[in-house]
């Protein structure tokens, strides 16, 4: 007895392109609800109600839901038993360990960066700072904030350490509503654009032990500038915009 090939090697594939389809809505609804809570569009405490931010989004619930698992793997959302999940708060010690930890990471990378990098690659990042200080003179926040990020991820990558690169990655997204936070504080932004260029100059001539102590003291400076923020009563330290050229 033959068997038809084409009958037996056939696969239903749509079950397949539905989970596809999914995944993908939940990727795109995940971005879109992070940014949100990174730029603060969903506050600290807010509740997260599912059915308004299905209608909000145009997606069904399953793709919402798998969107919030990651948002609660990162950290900025909290699962609550039996009610509506809520964004996170901002937990003080927290952030306090993870910038320490950061620190450390980013220290460590940029070290070996400045032996590993290419000039090329040093040579881009030095375009991208001169980018970075033409942002902070229009005070474009948000882009100025996503190139900042991308400085980092970059520093990192010099390293040529996957396992350092990943595990950096997922710090920086559960620090990322914090690091936007700190450009509320007055001055910060000159602040952390001149730290970037020292940082560069350091690289420029493969100081690996300078450049890591720099980049270190960078993102403590961004810590301090967060505790600053919540210890300062409402409205005293922040600023939507960087300080005028004249006044750098």
């Amino acid at each position: 007895m033959t068997m038809d090939s084409d009958a037996s090697s056939s696969v239903d594939t749509t079950s397949h392109r539905r989970r596809i389809q999914s995944t993908s809505l939940a990727q795109e609804a995940y971005q879109v609800l992070q940014q949100m809570i990174v730029h603060g569009e969903l506050a600290p405490g807010a509740r997260i109600v599912e059915p308004a931010l299905c209608e909000q989004l145009g997606i069904s619930r399953t793709p919402l839901r798998e969107a919030l698992s990651l948002l609660a793997s990162d950290g900025l959302i909290t699962p609550r038993r039996n009610r509506n999940a809520i964004v996170s708060l901002i937990d003080a010690q927290e952030l306090e360990h993870l910038f320490e930890v950061e620190a450390g990471i980013e220290r460590l990378a940029v070290s070996l960066a400045a032996e590993r990098m290419s000039n090329t690659e040093i040579k881009q990042l030095e375009t991208l700072q001169e980018q970075l200080e033409k942002l902070l003179e229009k005070g474009d926040r948000d882009a100025y904030f996503t190139l900042n990020q991308r400085i980092h991820s970059l520093l990192v990558a010099g390293a040529r350490n996957p396992v350092l690169e990943e595990t950096h990655r997922r710090l920086l997204g559960r620090l990322e509503r914090a690091r936007y936070l700190a450009l509320d504080r007055l001055g910060r932004w000159q602040e952390s654009t001149d730290e970037h260029r020292a940082i560069l100059e350091a690289l420029k001539v493969r100081d690996g032990e300078l450049a890591g102590r720099l980049l270190s003291e960078h993102v403590h400076h961004t810590g301090d500038a967060i505790t600053a923020i919540n210890r300062a009563p409402k409205g005293k330290t922040e600023t939507k915009s960087p300080p005028q050229a004249s006044d750098a």
